[in-house]
């Protein structure tokens, strides 16, 4: 279970340049037809960078790019980013117009290219139009302040109907440390990572491997664990930057606020991630599964995803419908250890299941508590102590006319 820690305060304003020493910026380009496609993210210093990316087999030349630039010096200051335009599955072109967006903006900036990360995010399989690229990266001027991160997050949208921001402060060695976050994602969102952008900023000091280490651990119990449509993207990335202009000393797992930390991140990664899946294509709910009494932490969070990713049980909560049919069907077909006569399910605290029989409940009632913007869902499989999350949304009728016709 979660660990409250007092000093962890989420502040208002947030955005991606609230921790000190970072800037951001916004514009129009002409890759889409009127909003903002390409942003740019950048540290008054070089900083401490891990990734964690799609687990999709086919992956877009940007994240690879990224990825190879985070893995050459452990360092990013700047990440520059895209929309509408995925530049995915577009063959040697792709990987030279990705290179180029990253040499264009360490000149742009003055810094060297192996120093600048590459996302993108939008159609696949169409050229990237780098006239736009190369007449919009001159123009980014990154500022500090909300402007040039409001800019920032709604220039790296696709479908989505809403930016996503969050940011939070705690004291960590007596000193102000800042974990700010932003993403994007819609659609094509399914663990372990898809069709979904996350940065995350801090001006806290730590080293890049204990960097990666926390983001992996923090993304397993986040973004990894949320669904929309069940389907895994190309692009699709996690970034995270450590300036050190906090001047904390340097953390690492057998620092005493090491955990204070990891649970700051968790709560930006968190945020970040129950937004996606809210704004899921279509979405009128956000899904909120939690599973106790699993044999591990591990089986708890499979069940929990296969619950919230269950087609099935999507749509029953789009119609309102108490069909705890489909909820017990998708924990048996988890591969978790159980024991069909111990499952306990509850729909918004109301026991419908108990001891794997149902248990008498007013209809009337949970179709009234169905109409609410946020579901919750609990499973006890009586099994051990593990205890997991899981966030996805209702499938509906929107979701198939928005795919039906996305490239058109």
């Amino acid at each position: 279970m979660t660990t409250v820690y007092p000093t962890i305060k989420r502040i208002s304003g947030n955005n991606i340049a609230s921790p000190i020493g970072y800037q951001a910026a916004g514009l129009h380009c002409g890759i889409k037809h009127k909003k903002n496609d390409l942003a740019v993210l950048v540290s008054e210093v070089p900083a401490n960078a891990a990734g964690v990316y799609t687990t999709n087999a086919v992956q877009a030349a940007p994240l690879l790019i990224t990825k190879e630039a985070i893995a050459e010096t452990g360092k990013l200051q700047a990440l520059i980013v895209n929309s509408g335009n995925a530049n995915a599955c577009t063959g040697k072109q792709g990987f030279i117009d990705a290179k180029k967006m990253q040499q264009l903006t360490a000149d742009k900036l003055g810094i060297t290219a192996n120093l600048v990360g590459v996302a993108s995010t939008g159609v696949i399989g169409e050229k990237m139009p780098m006239h736009c690229i190369e007449e919009g990266i001159p123009r980014l001027d990154p500022a500090a302040g909300l402007k040039g991160s409001i800019d920032f997050s709604q220039s790296i949208l696709t479908t989505d109907t809403v930016s996503k921001n969050t940011a939070y402060r705690v004291e960590i060695n007596g000193k102000t440390v800042t974990i700010a976050g932003t993403a994007k994602g819609s659609g094509m969102i399914h663990p372990n990572m898809a069709t979904m952008l996350g940065f995350v900023t801090t001006d806290a000091a730590i080293e890049s491997d204990h960097l990666h280490a926390a983001l992996t651990s923090v993304v397993d119990r986040t973004f990894n664990s949320i669904t929309v449509d069940g389907d895994t993207s190309t692009n699709d990335m996690v970034v995270v930057m450590a300036n050190g202009l906090a001047k904390n000393e340097p953390l690492s797992p057998s620092h005493p606020d090491w955990p204070v930390f990891l649970q700051t991140l968790l709560h930006v990664c968190e945020d970040l991630g129950k937004m996606i899946a809210k704004d899921g294509e279509g979405a009128t709910k956000l899904i909120e599964v939690e599973v106790t009494g699993a044999v591990s932490d591990a089986e708890a969070r499979s069940i929990a995803k296969t619950v919230v990713g269950s087609p099935l049980v999507k749509t029953a909560v789009f119609g309102c419908d108490a069909n705890w049919g489909r909820i017990l069907a998708a924990v048996g077909y988890s591969g978790a250890t159980l024991d069909p006569q111990a499952i306990h399910i509850q729909i918004g605290g109301t026991t419908v299941v108990e001891g794997g029989e149902p248990a008498p409940f007013s209809e009337d009632e949970l179709i009234e508590y169905l109409k609410q913007p946020e579901i919750k869902l609990k499973v006890d499989v009586s099994q051990g102590m593990g205890h997991g999350l899981a966030w996805g949304c209702d499938l509906t009728y929107d979701y198939v006319q928005i795919n039906a016709s996305y490239r058109t």
